[in-house]
């Protein structure tokens, strides 16, 4: 009777495990791992390969730009040119018979120019021309500036010493005005007063060179100051 009671409970227990494993819940998923902070993670050498293996999209080149995309670059050659300078116009009128008929014309003229310049020119029986500085007002004051001038690199000067000119100083004589214009404007340039003027009983005439305007009508101009107009190389514009 015992053994038959002990079979039946193993058997009653066996039954009991088995309905209660049949009807269990299923065991909670674990969590998923955190690492902590400041500790890299492992990584399998499969995981390393492939992370580094090339893909499709970065090794494929970069598809070439249309030309139809680039905007066009001008040509130096195409660039428009600059307009084009207009070249000056020069002309001499006169002769005037005195200085004040040339300073009434140089008024009138000067509305129809941008530079009028008078210009003297000896005609007749003269004798050249002459270079010098006015009469210093002592003979101690014209040496020095024959010292000044010497040390400037100029040669060909004296004091005069007597007559209405006593102390000026005589730079040269010359054949012709061209001439001694130059060595005048070279002295002045120097800082020295020089001047030049004609020799002999010559008559003086005066001119006015002239810069026209783009306005300016040689046949007006003439009407106007009652002289004629001739056309000048603006290369000689002083």
């Amino acid at each position: 009777m015992l053994a038959r009671a002990l079979v039946v409970l193993l058997l009653v227990l066996n039954l009991g495990v088995a309905a209660w494993w049949a009807l269990r819940a299923p065991p909670a998923p674990a969590p998923a791992f955190v690492p902590p902070a400041g500790v890299a993670r492992l990584q399998l050498a499969s995981e390393t390969v492939k992370a580094t293996a090339p893909t499709a999209t970065t090794s494929a080149a970069p598809a070439p730009t249309s030309p139809a995309a680039t905007p066009p670059v001008a040509s130096a050659a195409t660039a428009p040119a600059p307009p084009a300078i207009a070249t000056a116009r020069c002309y001499s009128v006169g002769p005037f018979a005195n200085s004040a008929a040339a300073s009434n014309a140089r008024e009138v003229l000067m509305a129809v120019a941008t530079r009028v310049v008078p210009r003297e020119q000896r005609t007749g029986s003269g004798r050249g021309w002459r270079v010098y500085l006015p009469a210093a007002a002592s003979a101690e004051e014209a040496s020095a500036t024959t010292q000044r001038i010497a040390a400037a690199g100029f040669n060909d000067y004296f004091i005069v010493r007597q007559g209405d000119e006593t102390n000026s100083i005589a730079l040269g004589r010359y054949r012709s005005e061209d001439s001694a214009r130059r060595r005048a404007e070279s002295l002045v340039a120097a800082g020295f007063p020089a001047r030049a003027e004609p020799l002999g009983d010559g008559r003086t005439s005066v001119w006015l060179d002239l810069v026209a305007k783009p306005a300016f009508d040689p046949a007006r101009a003439e009407a106007a100051v009652q002289v004629p107009a001739r056309e000048l190389d603006c290369a000689r514009m002083r």
